[in-house]
C-alpha cells in the first residue's frame, strides 16, 4: 500500500464539495490530474472510494465514507506533526543531545551548561562523553546533534565551528629545578621519564613534538586518565605535555606541579563545535552554539592556553 498525504488531501476536498470540478478548482489542478490522483488512491487502498454521477459530481460510497474520517484524523495529525517540526526547528526549548571529548568535559561543560541554562530556561541540555571515534558515530546516526572536540583527525563530512585553540605545555612536579622557569625547551628534559596521555590521537600527537626535535621520549607510563598523568607528575615520576590547565596546581592526592611554555613552537589545537555537514541545525541547536560562542570568549587565557 503506497500513498500519499496529497491524495489524502485531495479526496478530502472531493468529498466536501461533492464535484470533481469545484474540488479542482479550489486546490489549482486540472480537472483530469484530480480524477487521476483519486484513481491512484482508490488502487492503493484497493477500494472504491466515490461514485461518479455523469454530469451530477460524485458521492462517497460506504467504503469511502468510513475511510473519510480516517483520512481526516491522518491529515490533522500530519499537520500537527509538521507544526511540532517548525516548532522544534525555530525554538530553543525541550531536549538537545550534545557529545563532548572526554577531556574536556570537566574543564568547560559545568560553566557553558550553567550559562545556557542562563540564556535559555527551557532547554534541556543531554551530555554524552567519550571518545573521539564514539563520538563521531553518535554524530552521524543522529544521536546528538553536535559535539565539542578537538579538531584532530575529525571525519571530512564532519562541520567544524572554531571555539578556541589550546596550547601545548610541559608539566612538571612542583620540585623540578626547572619548574620556575618562564619557559622550557623539551630538549632539557630528553633524559628524563616521560608520562603519556595515551588517548586515540591525542598520543600521535603529542609523540610529534619529540619527532621534529629528532628524539623520542623515554615513556614511562601511559594513562587515558588526564588526571592520573597529572598525580604521576606531581609524585615525581617524569614530566608530561598537556594542553588544558585545571585553575589549580594542586592534584587529587595533594601534590602540586606547574605548567611550562614550551619553547619550541609547537602546534596547537583547536576546539570545535562539530555537526554533520548539510545538517540543518535546530533552534535549539543554534542556542547552543551561540552559548559556546559567548563562553569560550570570555573563558580565562589562563584555562586555554
Amino acid at each position: 500500500m503506497s500513498f500519499s498525504l496529497r491524495q489524502l488531501r485531495h479526496f478530502i476536498c472531493i468529498a466536501d464539495h461533492q464535484n470533481i470540478s469545484s474540488a479542482a478548482r479550489e486546490l489549482f489542478l486540472s480537472q483530469p490530474a484530480l480524477s487521476t490522483s483519486i484513481v491512484q488512491l482508490e488502487e492503493a487502498l484497493g477500494l472504491q472510494l466515490l461514485i461518479r454521477h455523469h454530469a451530477r459530481g460524485v458521492s462517497l460510497t460506504p467504503a469511502g465514507n468510513a475511510f473519510l474520517a480516517q483520512a481526516r484524523s491522518l491529515v490533522a495529525h500530519a499537520e500537527e506533526v509538521a507544526s511540532t517540526g517548525r516548532a522544534l526547528g525555530e525554538s530553543a526549548q525541550g531536549i538537545l543531545e550534545v557529545g563532548c571529548f572526554w577531556t574536556l568535559s570537566p574543564f568547560f561543560l559545568p560553566g557553558l551548561l550553567v550559562l545556557a541554562r542562563e540564556r535559555h530556561p527551557e532547554l534541556e541540555i543531554k551530555v554524552s562523553e567519550g571518545p573521539l571515534n564514539e563520538l563521531q558515530g553518535l554524530l552521524h546516526n543522529g544521536n546528538i546533534e553536535m559535539a565539542l572536540l578537538y579538531d584532530i583527525d575529525l571525519d571530512p563530512a564532519l562541520a567544524r565551528v572554531p571555539l578556541a585553540d589550546v596550547k601545548p605545555h610541559v608539566l612538571l612536579p612542583a620540585s623540578h629545578p626547572l619548574a620556575n622557569r618562564a619557559s622550557l625547551s623539551l630538549k632539557a628534559l630528553r633524559d628524563e621519564p616521560f608520562i603519556l596521555l595515551d588517548l586515540p590521537h591525542s598520543r600521535d600527537y603529542f609523540l610529534g613534538f619529540f619527532g621534529k626535535l629528532g628524539f623520542q621520549p623515554r615513556v614511562r607510563h601511559r594513562s587515558q586518565s588526564f588526571e592520573l598523568v597529572r598525580g604521576l607528575v606531581a609524585s615525581g615520576e617524569g614530566y608530561s605535555i598537556l594542553n588544558l590547565q585545571p585553575a589549580s596546581q594542586q592534584t587529587y592526592d595533594g601534590g602540586k606541579v606547574r605548567c611550562l611554555p614550551i619553547r619550541e613552537k609547537m602546534p596547537s589545537l583547536s576546539v570545535v563545535l562539530g555537526h554533520p555537514v548539510g545538517l540543518r541545525q535546530t533552534g535549539r541547536a543554534q542556542a547552543f552554539m551561540h552559548c559556546c560562542h559567548e563562553y569560550f570568549k570570555k573563558t580565562p587565557k589562563s584555562q586555554i592556553a
